[in-house]
């Protein structure tokens, strides 16, 4: 069965997320781990935890995804931002351990002028020092778009981090639709070179999740804009082919398109039905 779910609010807490999935027929969700934009994260809440996990079981849910904000730059030029995204970091990490199989991605940051070298030395050191604290959830690089100085436009420069993190074993990626394509991975002529590429270059046993997005823009514009599901120049069937491929259909799926909850449970049920025609034609 397809794994799919799209991003929820985190406010409400645990349980209410879960029951948001069900509800928009999701069996599985990201969130951010505090606001997007910086602050604290709300103080964890053992009852609502306990209450999704029974919940989660009950309903099939599994696989879910934490999102860290947009203001960590593992990279940044400045060492207070740095530690800032150390912090943060092992403080979302910590709290994770109270979900089993949870995922945690970021966005490996911008080097800003330092060069790609220096910025992805300072994303590996930060994730030897996480490693110490001995956490359990996945660590997820994700591709990027390639705008101004960002680490991660390439398959190259993910590998380079994974490369210089000694114990590399919790590592992975979550490969954004939209990213990729407006980073310059044509996607929607060529999505079996942009996996074998994949493949050739980081090993697609490191690829735990995607995100699909449409895109405002054309290929390799560097811009990520997101776009609705098949309405954007990357098109449905593109998508059709991701959620079918015998590489990736196995791979929980999270949608981060412009949409409230209503367009995304139509969204959920496009894609769950492009699944189950190819099924049923594959027989």
């Amino acid at each position: 069965m397809l794994r799919i779910g799209c991003h929820l609010s985190s406010s409400k807490g645990f349980l209410a997320m879960g029951k948001e999935a069900v509800k928009i027929g999701a069996n599985t969700f990201q969130f951010f781990t505090r606001n997007p934009r910086g602050g604290k994260a709300k103080e964890l809440n053992p009852e609502d935890i306990a209450a999704y996990l029974e919940f989660a079981r009950e309903h099939g849910i599994a696989r879910i995804l934490a999102h860290a904000p947009y203001t960590l730059n593992a990279c940044a030029k400045d060492e207070g931002l740095r530690q800032f995204a150390y912090d943060t970091m092992c403080d979302d990490l910590r709290r994770l351990e109270y979900i089993p199989d949870a995922m945690y991605n970021f966005h490996p940051g911008s080097h800003v002028k330092q060069g790609a070298e220096t910025g992805i030395a300072y994303i590996s050191d930060m994730l030897d020092r996480i490693n110490e604290k001995g956490y359990h959830a996945t660590i997820l690089l994700e591709t990027m778009a390639g705008k101004g100085t960002e680490i991660g436009r390439s398959f190259e420069e993910l590998r380079a981090v994974m490369d210089r993190v000694e114990d590399n074993s919790r590592l992975g990626v979550c490969m954004d639709t939209c990213h990729v394509f407006d980073g310059g991975y044509d996607i929607t002529k060529n999505l079996e070179k942009v996996i074998e590429e994949f493949n050739s270059v980081i090993g697609l046993g490191r690829l735990k999740a995607m995100h699909l997005n449409d895109s405002m823009n054309l290929l390799g514009s560097h811009k990520d804009r997101h776009e609705k599901i098949g309405e954007g120049m990357i098109g449905a069937e593109t998508f059709r082919a991701i959620v079918t491929h015998p590489k990736l259909k196995e791979l929980p799926f999270f949608l981060e398109t412009p949409n409230d909850l209503d367009g995304y449970q139509r969204e959920i049920a496009l894609l769950r039905q492009m699944a189950e025609t190819k099924e049923e034609d594959g027989r």
